[in-house]
Formats: structure tokens, sequence, C-alpha cells
């Protein structure tokens, strides 16, 4: 064994009057405010009314909860489906068991679900909660050096992760017989670390790259993925936990190649400026270009796939303030759409968001 390594927790559960209060979830749930408060930031930067990140969290979380849990009994149906399995161990979550993949898409499903709800464009909001996304995995990914899980191979390698011998209803090492202390089951790498250190840099990647080239039309959103997707395929090779496999390769692995390509061939073909809210004559929201504000995108319309239907635009009266009010299309001479020319093919006329 090496002589540096290091140390797992011993006990990820504690209670409080009774109450089990995982590790766990607390990496979780300080992931999601974490990402809420970013995603917050950057949507008051587009214009979005103050506050409207709290409604995607309501829809975007259950969703992600349940996604994310589906995707990881559909992996491991021997767990649930098999001989030796409990069916009903699929609804006990607490004892483990969540898949990102299935994570982000149930929780994308919920944002669009909200966007419809609120009368956003899923795209703007796509855009917005890009590096946020890495930075709440980041975050959750420490629920497994607490649970002594989803390590790599073994190593001798002086940041290797001792590891214990766990009881997963417990929560805790199980410990010697005779002097009381945690069995080591062994030395080994630690992928959860890898993991989110990796996910900080996609966070900060994305961020800057967002910054740099400004991303329109959620292809912010596509970068974040593409960079998640190259780290999850190396580290999800170092990993030994029983996983199905495909052609040698674990299934995550696969996954992460298909959404890899998936991610690339959307940032590839969909093509626009960055876009922003702001407010028209009538009061409605209505969807311009980032760099020139009174440039309304109806070239690049808002469809019904990507966001609010026509004729769902946000209440601002109930969602503004003084401060977080997006800036009114700028008049010429009273009229809202003055100086707007069409030798861009644009039309002169603002129209309300559509999807």
């Amino acid at each position: 064994m090496p002589i540096a390594a290091i140390p797992s927790p011993t006990q990820s559960v504690w209670h409080l009057g009774g109450i089990p209060i995982r590790a766990y979830a607390l990496c979780i749930v300080l992931g999601i405010i974490a990402a809420a408060i970013v995603t917050e930031i950057r949507m008051r930067q587009r214009g979005v009314p103050k506050g409207m990140v709290l409604d995607l969290v309501v829809w975007a979380v259950p969703f992600g909860i349940v996604g994310a849990r589906i995707y990881h009994v559909l992996t491991s149906p021997d767990d649930y489906f098999g001989a030796d399995g409990q069916l009903l161990n699929v609804f006990k979550i607490w004892q483990g068991g969540i898949g990102i993949w299935g994570a982000v898409a149930g929780g994308a499903l919920g944002a669009f679900f909200a966007c419809r709800n609120l009368g956003l464009p899923l795209r703007l909001v796509a855009g917005a909660i890009a590096p946020a996304l890495p930075l709440a995995q980041a975050i959750g990914r420490w629920g497994n050096y607490f649970n002594n899980e989803l390590f790599g191979s073994e190593t001798s390698l002086p940041w290797g992760l001792k590891v214990y011998e766990w009881n997963i209803l417990a929560g805790q090492a199980i410990t010697d017989t005779g002097d009381g202390s945690p069995i080591i089951r062994g030395v080994f790498h630690p992928t959860f670390l890898y993991e989110s250190l990796w996910d900080l840099g996609v966070a900060v990647l994305v961020w800057l790259l967002d910054r740099r080239y400004r991303f329109g039309r959620g292809r912010a959103f596509a970068v974040y993925v593409m960079a998640y997707c190259v780290g999850r395929f190396w580290i999800e090779a170092l990993r030994t936990d029983p996983a199905q496999h495909i052609l040698g390769l674990r299934l995550n692995n696969w996954t992460a190649l298909l959404v890899f390509l998936g991610a690339l061939l959307y940032f590839l073909l969909v093509k626009g400026p960055q876009e922003r809210l702001v407010i028209d004559s009538d009061g409605k929201l209505i969807l311009v270009d980032a760099e020139s504000p009174a440039t309304p995108l109806v070239d690049a319309p808002v469809d019904t796939a990507m966001g609010a239907p026509q004729g769902a635009p946000v209440d601002l009266t109930k969602a503004t303030d003084a401060v977080g009010s997006p800036p009114a299309v700028p008049p010429g001479d009273g009229d809202p759409a003055a100086g707007l020319g069409a030798t861009d093919g644009r039309s002169t006329t603002p129209s309300t968001p559509t999807n």
C-alpha cells in the first residue's frame, strides 16, 4: 500500500432527530444551488426577468432526478429484474444509483416544459445554463467520495484513494471486530476527483468560449456536452464498478461517444447570434440579437420545439423589478420599429417569440 493516499470518509449518513442526513444528497443540493445562482446571473444578462430560475428549478430538478434513476435502472437491469433482483428497490433511490445522462435528459425535458409555461425560448435558457451544469456535477461528484464508491483500478500513485469496506445501508465503513478500525479495501484511482476537476475545467472553458464567441441558439450547451463527453469517456475507462459492456466498451463509453457526436453535429449545423430578451412597445418580450438589441430575430424564429408557443409572453408586471427589467427596444421617432431596415433580410416589425 502506498505511503501517501487520500483518506476516504468513514461515514456518509448522520441523523438529526431520527432523520437521516446523507452526504450524497447534500452534495447534490449544493450543486443545484450553485448551478441556480450561475444560471440566474447569466439569464439576467440575457434579459430574462429576475427570479425565473426558481421556476426552472422546480421543473428541471424533479424531472432530472427521475431521469437519472430511470437511466440507472435501465443500465443495471440485473439488480432489479434479474433472478436475484428486487423490483421494489427501483424506488429506493436513497440507496444510491443515478446516472448523469438520465439527469441531463430528464432535466432538459423539465426545462422544456418550464420554458413553455413561462414563455421563454429554450435555446436562450440552454445557453445560460451551459457552464452551470458542469459546476453542479463537479460538486455532486463528491457524494461518491463520501460513499466510498465509483473508484478506478488500484494504484500506487500518491493521490490514490484509500477505500474502505462499506455498509451501504448503514452509510458507514465496516470496522474490524478487534480494534474497531475501518477495514481498508485498497488504494484506487479517485475517479470521482478526476471527474470533479474535469467538470470544473469544462465550466470554465464554456464560460470563456461563450464570453469570447457569444454563442447563440444553444450552441454553448453543445460545447458543454462535447467537453464533458470527452472527459467522461477516458474517466469511464478507469472505473471498475459493474457495468454493461458492448463490444468491449462500457455502456457509458458508448453513450458518451454517441452524445458527443450529436452535440458536435448540432454545433456545426446550427448557427446564429447570441439572443437577448427585450420589451417591445406592447410590453411583450421579444427575442433580439444581443449585439444589436434593436434587431428582432425574426429571421431565426423561435419554434415550438425550442420554447414557448405563440401568445404566451411573460407577465413582466410580476416578474421584473427596477433593477432586473430588461431594456426596451430603442424607439425611433415614436415608432419602436423605426430604423430597422429590411436590407439584411429581417422584418421591420418586432414579433413575439413563438416557442
